[in-house]
């Protein structure tokens, strides 16, 4: 439930009021608006009803409003501004667009650097590239490990282009959190609710890719495991869902991108690489994803695909990169948004 607080209320009423709710078994999470203080009520749904009345009494309150949905901290009901998220000087959601490029992995220091430095020039805001990589094949490339994040950070002090990567086990979690700047959550792992609640607590932000099979209720609820932790630092991804054509790697789901602005708070952005699986695709999805008023995009950029050692058909090269952005400045500009 909401503690919608009057206009004016005090602090003091403000804390009472999270002193109260802490008291009936609940957890308060205060969020302070332009206008006035709303407090959620975070916690078992059916030892409310109770607690709605007493807390519709205390000093300060106006009302008390019921949140149907069961994704509370993530949830538009919660917060009715939108949440921006900061990674380095980019900004995703409430307007704010940034791209996250680079490559599918982390194989070299000469492969990665050449790459920041291309994205870099061609408008990218994050570097991406995996030092850990979850594979369907035990047999395949599984990443550098430590010495993909040594890489990485290597290139961000090259280039100063804060870096995103994956993290797949909870033993890893200290590890990545301390040299990358955002923790990406793959599609395999949405469902790691371990996992989840330790990035969160991390307090870095959390960049959480959807499911291939999940629903978007589910993939907000995921978000609300790291959210618990006092992390709203999420941004959501749409990588394409699980479908029966096989022309495609997935089947990306546009309509995920409104209709995430509709029920939460949270920026939303979309990745064409894995969504297709194929290069040729990547641009089009990435225009259309802009067109669909996505807070961003993550593309896989790598100066030899034939030759990349995990996801080569879905890269583009830096040449390709840097025409699809300055295609997308221009689609941006009717919406009155920039890079």
């Amino acid at each position: 439930m909401i503690v919608v607080m009057h206009r004016g209320a005090t602090q003091e009423e403000i804390s009472h009021v999270c002193e109260h709710i802490v008291e009936l078994g609940f957890k308060a999470h205060p969020i302070y608006g332009t206008e006035r203080v709303v407090i959620g009520v975070i916690g078992d749904d059916h030892a409310k009803t109770e607690a709605m009345a007493t807390l519709g009494i205390q000093p300060g309150v106006e009302r008390v409003t019921p949140i149907l949905k069961p994704y509370k901290r993530v949830g538009a009901e919660m917060k009715k501004e939108r949440t921006v998220v900061n990674v380095g000087n980019a900004a995703f959601g409430a307007g704010k667009f940034a791209v996250i490029a680079g490559p599918c992995s982390v194989e070299s220091e000469e492969q990665l650097l050449s790459t920041a430095q291309k994205v870099k020039e061609a408008g990218a805001r994050v570097l991406r590239g995996g030092a850990f990589k979850p594979r369907t094949s035990p047999y395949a490339f599984q990443g550098l490990a430590e010495e993909g994040l040594k890489i990485l950070a290597f290139a961000r002090n090259e280039t100063g282009l804060p870096f995103a990567t994956e993290v797949v086990t909870n033993r890893d979690v200290e590890l990545v959190a301390r040299y990358a700047d955002m923790l990406q959550i793959g599609a395999r792992n949405m469902t790691n609710y371990s996992l989840l609640r330790e990035a969160g607590a991390t307090g870095k932000p959390v960049l959480l890719k959807r499911g291939m099979s999940a629903t978007l209720e589910e993939l907000l609820l995921a978000a609300e495991y790291i959210a618990d932790e006092g992390n709203e630092q999420i941004v959501l991804c749409e990588r394409g869902i699980r479908t029966f054509e096989p022309f495609t790697r997935n089947t990306l789901d546009l309509s995920a991108v409104p209709a995430i602005h509709m029920l939460s708070h949270l920026p939303i952005i979309v990745d064409p690489s894995h969504a297709t699986g194929r290069s040729e695709l990547v641009r089009s999805m990435a225009l259309a994803a802009i067109a669909a008023e996505a807070d961003g995009l993550i593309v896989e950029v790598h100066p030899a695909p034939e030759q990349a050692l995990s996801d080569g058909a879905q890269s583009i090269l830096p040449e390709a990169f840097a025409q699809l952005m300055e295609e997308g400045r221009r689609y941006l500009a009717v919406s009155g948004r920039t890079l």
